[in-house]
């Protein structure tokens, strides 16, 4: 059975490149590579896409519950196995729970519960398998999991409030501009049949304003939905591909206002999921390799693997990040002191909390900053319209005077 596949690997000319491949299997994914004459270096299958259920999909919130839970039982002392029997009959989501079985069969056959993990890659990450499997091998599973959840609840915090900061503006522009499309379409051709009619020279305002509404309510209008309809679509077909995607997520780091609030995000998200890799005991290059398939950017993605491919050929972690665009002075000053301290861990959760907090003031001076644009914006295009569709009364009156 066919699979997709997401590599990495180096050219003859030295250059690293990294895509997708449909395979049957790894080892046909590093054979076309080698055709291809690329020396494969991460071959790892893509997760597929969670399919819709009447029972819904497995959220944050299920696996936080879940791991909180299961991290109690086994402090406790309670067996692996007991453990997940419990609790595959107790969790609401009933697709966590058939899960949760299946695991469980999976531990009693004699494999471990990392392993188990690891063939619910759609629920489980890579992350939370492979700090499982560092748990296991430490005896400190209980507190591997722990830490899991603190993690996966610091990400969903992070997460809300770059949603926070994106959905605002997004419903009040739509609300925005429904109202005036509404007063173009209905309200000022109503004004427009009764000026015609009247006769004479309107005043310049109106007749924008009536062009405007004339162009809206007629094919303009419809041709403007369709290529705002064709941009989306043109749009999501050129983030398939790897250079679109890079492209895409590049120019986003680059826009005035939500690109350093994105550029937060990427580094707290980098620093939160790498000190939490570390201090499990996950190796670093191990580390580096889930933190860049998590990281939710290609561009970010693109320099975390930079930097793993310079640590792998010996060189410390802060000296590769300097040279990486993405991330500040700052972040990589501070993690060469913890590497040369001997503290990364410690000191990648300093930066992580740094900057959570820097997202949290970025989000609350975003929305401070766009809610009187929009207001601004409403209230003077509403006003505009009006005026406009008045000026000929008022010169009518005017003139009766």
């Amino acid at each position: 059975m066919s699979a997709t596949f997401q590599w990495s690997g180096k050219t003859v000319k030295g250059t690293i490149e990294s895509g997708e491949l449909v395979a049957n299997s790894k080892d046909d994914v590093i054979a076309q590579l080698k055709r291809r004459s690329i020396i494969p270096t991460i071959v790892t299958e893509k997760a597929a896409k969670t399919k819709f259920t009447l029972g819904g999909g497995v959220k944050d919130k299920d696996i936080v519950i879940f791991t909180r839970q299961f991290a109690t039982m086994i402090d406790a002392g309670l067996p692996l196995v007991q453990g997940l029997e419990i609790l595959s009959e107790q969790v609401e989501n009933k697709t966590l729970g058939k899960t949760l079985t299946t695991i469980k069969s999976d531990v009693e056959s004699g494999s471990t519960y990392a392993d188990a993990l690891k063939k619910h890659s759609r629920i489980f990450s890579d992350l939370y398998s492979n700090m499982v499997a560092a748990g296991e091998a430490g005896g400190i599973l209980d507190t591997i999991l722990n830490r899991l959840a603190q993690y996966i609840e610091k990400a969903m915090k992070l997460k809300k409030k770059v949603k926070g900061a994106m959905i605002y503006p997004i419903v009040v522009s739509s609300v925005a501009v429904l109202v005036i499309a509404v007063i173009m379409i209905f309200v000022v051709p109503t004004f427009a049949k009764m000026f015609t009619s009247m006769g004479g020279i309107l005043p310049l305002p109106t007749r924008i304003v009536m062009a405007i509404s004339h162009f809206i309510a007629g094919i303009g209008g419809l041709a403007v939905l369709c290529l705002i309809i064709a941009f989306i679509v043109a749009l999501k077909q050129i983030r398939r591909t790897e250079k679109g995607k890079t492209m895409v997520d590049g120019f986003l780091l680059k826009l005035p206002i939500f690109g350093p609030l994105l550029n937060k995000v990427a580094v707290a998200k980098f620093t939160r999921t790498m000190g939490t890799l570390v201090s499990s005991g996950v190796p670093i290059l191990d580390g580096l390799e889930i933190t860049a398939k998590t990281s939710g950017n290609k561009v970010v993605e693109l320099a975390i693997m930079g930097v793993r491919k310079a640590v792998s050929e010996g060189k410390t972690l802060a000296e590769p990040l300097s040279k990486a665009k993405v991330f500040p002075p700052m972040v990589t000053h501070m993690i060469a002191v913890g590497e040369s301290t001997g503290a990364l861990d410690a000191m990648l959760s300093k930066i992580a909390d740094f900057y959570d907090d820097e997202v949290d003031n970025a989000v609350t001076n975003l929305t401070s900053m766009m809610e009187p644009m929009l207001m601004v914006f409403l209230g003077g295009s509403v006003g505009f319209i009006v005026i406009a569709m008045y000026l000929p009364i008022f010169r009518l009156i005017t003139l009766i005077k």
